[in-house]
């Protein structure tokens, strides 16, 4: 559902900027009785990528929400575009990961109950099962796949087939404490969102607390950020910071750090599943 409270439609295009774009693609929504609610464009240029998100209303629209793509194939061919469009009313299925903590499996949770992001969460998968009363809770299928350096290539096949078996759409590692694989991520046909408790790309790897903290440090920040085969350094979703003082220890900063990944990736997740994140080369456009 739309910020106005209204079924719509998300249209997201990206192609390199050229005159016109914004007048044709309006054109075509008036043109089929829709009325815009929401739009918003960016132009890189230093790549002359250009990059937009439209949305309007179904009531009134002329072609079925599964149809437009093709009505709109004779635009997006003349400027070359890649086109994407989703219905808002439709619930992303999402997957969770997590090991062993669970701050951010806990506050999804929460959030998904209070139906604050409009997702739907068919599983849940750990290598852990110190999680699982929270799946209980919510009454969420949980499933643990135990993993040692030697099994890792079969634990991630498991994974991917559960993963495949839910129809996940998105998969979200809420602490998920291991390095996915670049098999794993060519295999899994979604995106994935991870949450690193450092403000990349400083304190990259493990245990960046520590890292900041030996460094002496006056702001600590955490990333949501899509994952890729090149640790920590996917395309950058969502960020923030927090002071800390000399009178903080490592413990300190890991007690607030984790606030700040609660709310960061729940920010990443709802950017994404509202179709406002828009991926180009090593970065993103997130539009408001």
């Amino acid at each position: 559902m739309s910020a106005q409270g209204k079924d719509s439609i998300i249209l997201l295009i990206h192609c390199k900027d050229r005159k016109g774009i914004v007048a044709r693609v309006s054109g075509f929504i008036h043109d089929f009785g829709g009325n815009i609610l929401d739009s918003d464009h960016h132009t890189d240029k230093d790549t002359n990528d250009f990059l937009m998100r439209m949305e309007f209303a179904t009531e009134g629209f002329q072609i079925p929400p599964d149809d437009i793509p093709s009505a709109f194939a004779p635009i997006a061919k003349v400027y070359e575009m890649h086109c994407e469009v989703y219905p808002s009313s439709r619930r992303t299925r999402v997957g969770l990961l997590v090991s062993k903590q669970d701050h951010c499996l806990a506050d999804l949770l929460q959030r998904h109950r209070r139906d604050e992001l409009h997702i739907d969460i068919p599983v849940i998968i750990s290598n852990h099962d110190t999680c699982a009363s929270w799946a209980e809770l919510f009454n969420i299928p949980f499933a643990v796949y135990p993993m040692t350096k030697e099994t890792k290539p079969q634990q991630e096949q498991q994974v991917l087939a559960l993963l495949k078996e839910h129809r996940v759409e998105l998969v979200v590692m809420a602490r998920y404490m291991q390095i996915l694989t670049a098999e794993f991520l060519a295999q899994v046909g979604c995106p994935v969102i991870n949450i690193h408790h450092s403000f990349l790309p400083a304190f990259i790897g493990a245990n960046p607390y520590r890292q900041a903290y030996d460094r002496g440090v006056k702001i600590i920040g955490t990333t949501a950020h899509y994952a890729t085969q090149d640790l920590d350094e996917g395309p950058i979703i969502e960020q923030d910071v927090i002071r800390i003082g000399h009178r903080d220890t490592v413990d300190d900063l890991v007690r607030k750090g984790r606030d700040l990944e609660e709310v960061v990736l729940a920010r990443a997740v709802r950017r994404h599943i509202e179709r406002r994140v828009l991926v180009y080369g090593r970065k993103t456009v997130v539009f408001d």
